[in-house]
């Protein structure tokens, strides 16, 4: 081995351990099975070398970067990289030439990938589109937002969209396990114990994110002292716990204590029990539950569990929801405290759910195609003669807005979905749509 192999190798080993530890084929990927499983639509696309642009979305630490280079890899593409948040229009255009001298001079396509792709701008964006429809370079695109808002639909619509789902703890201990063993790339060449313990605890507090818990593994090394006789190094719950700067509330390798909690703060807040629900809240928020997480279970419990016996309470939901994106924590725990509260406190219906899932059983089971003629569209050609909108009842024209008329189609009229609760504010609702159903008798 040359003096440069040897320096090659020592820039390799002092790369960070999570960077180390990319898998590099797709027999060494573990996880999004929904995606990179067998027979999968990429799978498939990779093997035959039919691959176009993509775009991969999800949190962090959940694959994209390193699913980019498999698919670099594996169809003997060059790979070159770009980050939304510092690129431009002429890295773009520089990387757009180096993929033209690729092929006329090797025969080989360029991927280019590019990170956060939704902090470009619609010009940015728009400079990559010529390229892609033409294939001079297989763009895939990164993202932690929902590209469908986020990128350029041109763009959108000449790629193949993946989203990939925080990796389950099963995954990462895996790949924790994975690298106490790996020589080469991990930390296999080092004595270390690490009790399953501590590795199920790292696999669970990092919500889904490879990196975070690498990144926690690695710290925990090289700062935990060899024993002076036989060099073992030893990680232990506590270890792990101070290194990944959460507290090791008791987390057990199936996640039921994790999950239970999760549970009884749900069922606290349906149960109209705000004490408990803000108690269940400081157990996750000390434990280091993703603030993001809770603030979506309040969400859905405000629209599933309170709906519109109390209409505000989804939009104190959401607005906590926001709050904890923009300000993080530990200040973002007052907004899920003022939300969780709130929504344990108010009045509670599910009729909206009821409504919505009885309303998807008749559509599916009863395959109705018919609207009524008068409800539809009457503004295009022909729609007169086809008696299409003729004779609907405009409800502004008549007293109190409101005329009866028929809605539903003829199979299902008088069929009764939404049975509001006499809670808070349905109770009034209750009240007028009772007098309006009168009314169409």
């Amino acid at each position: 081995m040359d003096i440069f192999e040897q320096n090659r190798n020592a820039r390799k080993k002092e790369a960070p351990l999570a960077a180390r530890m990319r898998p590099t084929t797709l027999e060494e990927w573990v996880g999004q099975e929904h995606i990179i499983g067998k027979n999968t639509l990429l799978t498939r696309a990779i093997k035959a070398d039919k691959l176009t642009s993509l775009v991969l979305y999800g949190p962090p630490g959940t694959g994209k970067t390193s699913l980019a280079r498999i698919i670099a890899g594996a169809t003997e593409s060059v790979f070159t990289q770009l980050n939304a948040t510092s690129a431009g229009k002429k890295d773009i255009q520089n990387e757009v030439e180096n993929a033209k001298t690729a092929i006329e001079l090797y025969g080989k396509r360029s991927i280019l990938f590019i990170d956060e792709i939704h902090r470009f701008n619609k010009a940015q964006q728009d400079a990559l589109l010529p390229y892609v429809e033409d294939g001079t370079i297989i763009l895939v695109g990164a993202t932690t937002e929902n590209p469908y808002f986020e990128v350029n639909k041109a763009l959108i619509s000449r790629s193949m969209i993946f989203e990939l789902f925080p990796l389950t703890q099963e995954n990462i201990f895996i790949l924790l396990k994975r690298t106490l063993k790996d020589k080469e790339r991990g930390l296999g060449y080092l004595q270390i114990t690490a009790h399953d313990n501590a590795l199920e605890f790292l696999a669970d507090i990092s919500g889904g994110d490879a990196r975070m818990a690498l990144n926690a593994l690695e710290l925990a090394v090289l700062t935990t002292e060899p024993d002076a006789t036989t060099g073992q190094i030893t990680i232990d719950l506590d270890t792990a716990a101070a290194c990944i700067q959460k507290r090791a509330i008791r987390f057990d390798r199936d996640g039921d204590n994790h999950y239970d909690t999760i549970s009884a703060f749900i069922k606290s807040m349906r149960g109209s029990d705000p004490d408990a629900a803000v108690y269940y809240l400081a157990r996750m928020i000390y434990a280091g539950e993703d603030p993001k997480f809770i603030a979506r279970r309040i969400v859905i419990c405000a629209s599933e569990d309170v709906g519109n016996a109390d209409p505000h309470a989804l939009q104190v939901a959401v607005a906590a929801a926001h709050a904890v994106q923009f300000i993080g924590m530990p200040e973002g725990q007052h907004a899920l405290s003022q939300a969780a509260l709130y929504v344990a406190s108010a009045p509670k219906s599910n009729a909206a759910c009821v409504a919505v899932a009885n309303a998807l059983t008749d559509v599916g089971k009863l395959q109705i195609k018919s609207i009524p003629p008068h409800l539809q569209d009457a503004h295009y050609k022909d729609a007169k003669a086809l008696k299409r909108g003729i004779g609907y009842k405009y409800p502004h024209e008549y007293p109190g807005n409101y005329t009866p008329q028929q809605y539903l189609p003829d199979e299902l009229v008088g069929k009764v979905y939404y049975n509001p609760t006499e809670n808070g504010v349905e109770k009034r609702i209750g009240e007028a749509l009772k007098r309006l159903r009168n009314e169409k008798d």
